[in-house]
């Protein structure tokens, strides 16, 4: 039975009961690396997306200290030496003095993602998150930058984007009523980026088991199978991401959990796993398993089981020439 299959034969009422149980004492399990740890910076952004539910944690910063999520950045990496880093926030390159702080406790073993709308402001210059990426250039994997077809924040110059010194991709949150119609001079805005991919991005609260693979009822999916061509799917127990090209440009639309813990009992040891995809270090330092206020138990992750990851090409294929145009403010594809 494939794993979407099986996650939709759940209720979930049964789903949310086992992921944001708060006295979970079953062991854990992740995949092999170790589960994304997302470390939320100590400090606040200028945005107020309507997506993002941050925003209300950061009202209160009381406690919040780039010091001790530094030691929590060691405390993980001791555990899982080869596990993925995300800079989320709040803004990371809002304070880039203490984002460096926070990189230089990660060892070159990981690779490393910033989460950001690379932020320019009176006392900050391109020049400046220019210079910040060549001297991380050996430490950053990719720069996940937030442009919004509806605008939500100040954005700095896309000229920028070529200027980085790190590979970067454009994220993009369809949020509830999209405007369609922009679809494609978006597309087209970055398109014309040399370097350039797109994730367009489920509003994640939204998400459920039920609708996480669901194929017949995602207006955004339809969307974008007029726009580009489709060229497969991926996915695991927890995310998915239709893939397309967009005129030789990498284009992904991706759905996740609001959660990061499945419970599933294993069926060689019969032993209920808690099993874990992402692992927060909140702005006071402290380790969460989930997304919910869950604190993690670091001792018993000490004797995480491990798994491979069980994220695989569902489907695969063939990118055909197709070119969009606008007409009577539908998209056509010829």
């Amino acid at each position: 039975m494939s794993v979407h299959a099986d996650l939709r034969r759940k209720s979930m009422s049964e789903i949310e009961s086992q992921a944001f149980e708060p006295l979970l004492k079953n062991p854990y399990k992740t995949r092999q690396g170790g589960a994304t740890v997302t470390v939320f910076v100590p400090y606040n952004c200028r945005n107020h997306c309507p997506f993002c539910i941050n925003k209300e944690e950061y009202a209160h910063p009381e406690g919040f200290s780039a010091h001790k999520i530094c030691d929590s950045i060691k405390r993980m990496d001791a555990i899982t030496p080869y596990c993925d880093f995300v800079f989320t926030g709040g803004e990371p390159f809002a304070n880039l003095e203490s984002l460096q702080h926070m990189l230089d406790a990660i060892p070159t073993t990981h690779k490393v993602y910033i989460n950001t709308t690379l932020p320019v402001f009176e006392f900050q210059t391109e020049d400046d998150i220019v210079a910040f990426t060549q001297k991380n250039r050996d430490k950053i994997t990719c720069i996940n930058v937030s442009r919004h077809m509806q605008h939500y924040v100040v954005e700095s110059n896309d000229k920028l984007l070529t200027r980085l010194a790190v590979p970067f991709r454009i994220n993009c949150v369809l949020y509830k009523n999209y405007p369609v119609r922009d679809m494609v001079p978006y597309l087209e805005r970055f398109y014309q980026i040399p370097g350039a991919s797109i994730q367009f991005r489920f509003d994640y609260t939204e998400t459920t088991p039920q609708n996480l693979y669901d194929k017949w009822n995602d207006k955004i999916l339809h969307d974008l199978k007029h726009l580009a061509s489709y060229t497969g799917l991926d996915g695991c127990r927890m995310r998915c991401g239709f893939h397309f090209d967009y005129k030789g440009m990498e284009l992904t639309y991706h759905k996740t959990l609001p959660y990061s813990t499945i419970v599933e009992k294993d069926k060689n040891d019969g032993i209920t796993y808690d099993i874990l995809y992402d692992i927060l270090i909140k702005q006071t330092g402290d380790i969460h398993s989930d997304w919910d206020g869950t604190i993690m138990d670091v001792d018993a992750y000490k004797k995480v089981v491990y798994e491979p990851y069980d994220l695989r090409w569902l489907e695969r294929c063939e990118a055909k020439e197709t070119y969009p145009v606008i007409t009577n403010h539908t998209c056509a594809v010829i």
